[in-house]
């Protein structure tokens, strides 16, 4: 176990949306934000992400599994190299699976590969632990955002909003003394996000994305399929709750669309879904911070703010990185996993008390 001080930690996420291996290195004791150090992005190539995506919903030993896990291993391998003077790394993997009722979750890539490789520990397999006892296993990142409430000085509630391939809020009391108190956090995922946009994207017109969101802002919301979005059973249920990237039914329900209107429905679905998290909520926050991918989208981020009655603002306004808070996250969750400290708690994951999970793994 670490004893409590600051260490040089590089944390590593690769989200849903399949774009690439995000690097941010972080000063912390688990508890405290020091400093923030470099970063750096690996992207996938197009012959990578068409394995990750023929992999997505597999578990170990089905087809293609094996090669997606090789493929994560290397290109976090060659991001690990960039860095100097590390002292310890977060690996979350490449979610291919996550059934927290049913076979469990599964992230792709092995942290003690990479232990091996880099020659320092890494931690990894974060959120076994928690699922095993009764937690959804997602979202992780919400002790991280405690840390930054307190780290940019909030003194009233705040909520994070991550619009990856999923959509995930924390609601965050900066009062509390610690992110496992009662009260301090409520997190959960809200909807999907990028992933149907991209994936529609990626399949009608061969593009990665909407950027910005130009095709979508000149489309017309169909509200029939709003509106049987919005009557999921998912959103009827208490948080803390959590979804697989592919929300059923979804692109489905938009294949009669044009491009332009499939898009702004795809949107307006997210938005939709973002605005009702907000009956969650114990108090308004005072403002929203948005990080992740979907924080570029200038026509969702539109939509979102129209749903809602406070600030909705991306976190470089408060002085974060918006591109690399998850990876930032899993900095910090690691060196929390190091000292034993929990990682999760009942207000995050559902989880029945404050759980750490994660597993360490030396060279």
């Amino acid at each position: 176990m670490l004893e409590s001080h600051c260490v040089t930690v590089l944390g590593m996420m690769s989200g849903t949306s399949l774009d690439g291996v995000d690097g941010a290195v972080l000063r912390t004791d688990g508890e405290t934000i020091a400093g923030f150090g470099p970063t750096a992005y690996r992207a996938y190539t197009p012959s990578e992400r068409a394995v990750l995506r023929a992999a997505l919903g597999g578990w170990p030993g089905d087809p293609g599994v094996e090669e997606a896990a090789e493929l994560v291993e290397t290109a976090h391998a060659e991001l690990m190299a960039r860095f100097d003077g590390i002292e310890l790394a977060g690996f979350h993997g490449q979610t291919l699976a996550h059934d927290p009722r049913g076979r469990g979750t599964h992230q792709a890539g092995s942290g003690a590969v990479l232990a091996m490789i880099a020659g320092y520990p890494v931690v990894w397999d974060f959120r076994s632990s928690d699922i095993q006892l009764g937690g959804q296993g997602a979202p992780l990142a919400p002790f991280y955002h405690f840390a930054l409430a307190r780290h940019i000085g909030a003194t009233a509630p705040v909520a994070f909003l991550n619009l990856g391939g999923v959509g995930n809020v924390t609601w965050v009391d900066p009062s509390r003394a610690r992110p496992e108190d009662d009260g301090a956090l409520l997190a959960f995922d809200t909807g999907p996000a990028n992933a149907p946009l991209d994936d529609l994207c990626l399949s009608r017109l061969g593009l990665a994305r909407d950027d910005g969101g130009a095709l979508a802002a000149a489309g017309h919301v169909d509200s029939a399929v709003l509106r049987a979005f919005m009557e999921d059973s998912y959103f009827y249920r208490m948080p803390p709750k959590s979804l697989d990237r592919d929300f059923p039914g979804l692109l489905a329900g938009v294949a009669h669309l044009s491009d332009a209107d499939a898009l702004a429905t795809l949107s307006e679905c997210a938005a939709a879904a973002v605005a009702e998290a907000f009956a969650h909520f114990p108090t308004e926050p005072a403002q929203i911070l948005v990080c992740g991918g979907g924080r570029h989208n200038a026509d969702l981020m539109r939509r979102i703010a129209l749903r809602l009655s406070c600030a909705v603002k991306p976190v470089e306004s408060v002085g974060l990185d918006g591109d690399m808070l998850e990876a930032q996250a899993f900095a910090y969750l690691a060196v929390r996993v190091a000292r034993g400290l929990p990682t999760s708690c009942p207000g995050t994951t559902g989880v029945g008390a404050a759980v750490g999970g994660g597993q360490v793994s030396t060279p």
